[in-house]
């Protein structure tokens, strides 16, 4: 393993900011993680993690060593009659580990098509999308502590999953390198195990599939409606550089919702937790007509013309034109709603 020094990292973040690390190194295998924490780097505190580079957002040169995870591999590690459990590496990018699961008409994961990223980053986040979360189908997350080198397990109660987080995001945040995933899949689901309940995924099922009845629903309906929706709506981050929602769905009180609807009464919404209720961000967004602007007249910094909630690099916007736009946004909403967005990527 080689440790290079003074490396670009916009080929290594998909906003395509143009930072560079002090140090970069690639991590292909077990004995690479040996010897990072051998030679006292893994544990250092000026060392970060990064995997597919989806969910960050530079706003500075680091003097750091960035460490980039590209462990490979997908193994079926326990299987019976009705599931199978996989152990997916955490370099694995996480839409090939879906379009694998797909393949073999193994259910669980196909909602969860085209979110970017890597395997080993999807538990930090628990990841979701149109219904379905990772909390869903997790079984372990595999890793190693950073300050001993001990290989540990977390299970699935331990990962402290809640929307769009984890207990990655708090107690192990920057003390535990994940190296694999194990989830547990449905062999040969039938159509009563789809979530198919999210309205635009239905509908979306209903115009490619009109002569498949939903009882004949299988993975590959559901994986190909949830493309199709996603590249309708979703920047390309090859083609325009994002990090895909930019901002967590907020979460209400009950009564904080009733307010907010005698207000506005098309809101839209959709029950969370008990006695709340979530908003989509990307909706309060467009209402203080954010969608498709810019910072600035001469800022390549802008909100996407065709998803509100995604915040977009036209090009050559730094990190802190893109903070600085989020900050604006946060500000309009807070002041239209009385509600402050949470934001959903994380800053470096």
């Amino acid at each position: 393993m080689i440790i290079q020094h003074n490396i670009s990292l916009k080929p290594y973040n998909t906003f395509g900011i143009a930072a560079t690390a002090n140090a970069f190194c690639t991590v292909t295998s077990m004995d690479d993680l040996d010897y990072l924490f051998q030679h006292h780097h893994l544990n250092a505190p000026n060392t970060r993690i990064l995997g597919g580079g989806s969910n960050i957002l530079l706003t500075q040169n680091l003097d750091a060593l960035v460490v980039q995870l590209s462990l490979k591999g997908i193994s079926i590690t326990r299987e019976d009659a009705d599931t199978v459990d996989i152990e997916v590496a955490a370099g694995e990018r996480w839409d090939d580990v879906v379009q694998y699961a797909v393949s073999q008409n193994w259910g669980g994961v196909e909602n969860l098509s085209l979110i970017p990223g890597s395997a080993g980053a999807a538990p930090v986040q628990n990841i979701g999308a149109y219904g379905v979360e990772l909390k869903d189908v997790v079984v372990c997350v595999k890793g190693m502590v950073r300050s001993t080198g001990e290989m540990r397990e977390i299970s699935a109660k331990e990962c402290a999953f809640a929307y769009r987080d984890s207990i990655f995001k708090h107690d192990l945040r920057d003390a535990y390198v994940i190296t694999s995933v194990v989830m547990r899949l449905m062999k040969s689901p039938g159509a009563d195990d789809l979530h198919c309940d999210y309205g635009a995924l239905r509908q979306e099922l209903a115009q490619l599939f009109p002569t498949t009845k939903p009882d004949k629903y299988t993975v590959s309906h559901v994986r190909e409606a949830v493309c199709v929706i996603r590249r309708s709506k979703l920047p390309d981050p090859a083609i325009i550089g994002n990090a895909g929602s930019f901002f967590k769905n907020p979460e209400v009180s009950s009564e904080e919702f009733a307010r907010i609807k005698s207000l506005y009464p098309d809101v839209p919404f959709f029950p969370a937790k008990a006695n709340t209720v979530k908003i989509p961000a990307g909706w309060m967004i467009e209402q203080c007509a954010w969608k498709g602007k810019r910072l600035s007249l001469d800022s390549d910094a802008a909100v996407h013309d065709k998803q509100a909630l995604v915040l977009v690099n036209h090009g050559a916007a730094n990190g802190s034109e893109i903070l600085a736009l989020a900050e604006k946004i946060r500000a309009s909403v807070e002041e239209r709603f009385g509600v402050r967005l949470e934001m959903e990527v994380n800053t470096w």
